[in-house]
């Protein structure tokens, strides 16, 4: 089993980049493991003090689970992967079963910032964009998908994604084994450097 871990900024183009390797590899076996699955769950507190959590600190991912499951499917075992609700921000109370595959794509905010994960990633790749164009994407995808205002949404951005960004996120590029700048490489390219890389 091959383990991609795609990093990166929120807003960076993970999930389209994620999406765009799951489709060429998917004769050989893909899943795709979200991390944002794996925030704790809060359930046990309301929904506006659950609105005030800050969801881009690392601490905010329950790595314990994502770690057991990582390694479960590497087993060749099925997981029960957790459904999480960004509107209510909890878990749901059903679960998603995952069957392994050869190929795990990995798409994660925090994913570089466990060592434990880092371990189970076979080749990383960390997603370099602007802050501006980050910005910009958060705004379309929250209004649009996660039924916020923009200001909502840049209020959370300057207090909370950018902090984290700069203390957390953008130095874990350094366990990358690939940093993407905006525009520098193509996908293809990519696709033939994992490629490469991929024995089963």
């Amino acid at each position: 089993m091959f383990v991609i871990g795609i990093c990166g900024g929120t807003g960076s183009g993970k999930s389209t980049f994620a999406q765009s390797l799951e489709k060429h590899f998917n004769k050989l076996g893909v899943i795709k493991i979200i991390s944002d699955s794996y925030y704790k769950n809060n359930s046990n507190l309301n929904l506006i003090k659950r609105s005030k959590i800050n969801y881009d600190h690392p601490n905010s991912i329950d790595f314990k689970l994502l770690i057991k499951n990582l390694k479960t499917l590497k087993n060749n075992t099925k997981i029960k992967e957790p459904i999480y609700s960004y509107t209510s921000h909890k878990r749901l109370k059903k679960n998603k079963i995952i069957f392994p595959k050869k190929i795990i794509i990995l798409d994660g905010l925090h994913i570089f910032c466990n060592d434990k994960i880092i371990e189970l990633i076979d080749f990383g790749i960390y997603l370099d964009v602007d802050e501006k164009t980050r910005l910009k994407r958060r705004i379309k995808r929250d209004i649009i998908s996660r039924g916020r205002s923009q200001e909502e949404v840049e209020k959370r951005f300057f207090s909370m994604c950018k902090p984290m960004h700069e203390k957390y996120i953008d130095p874990s590029k350094k366990y990358a084994d690939l940093i993407i700048k905006s525009k520098t490489i193509s996908i293809k390219k990519v696709i033939n450097l994992i490629s490469e890389k991929i024995i089963f």
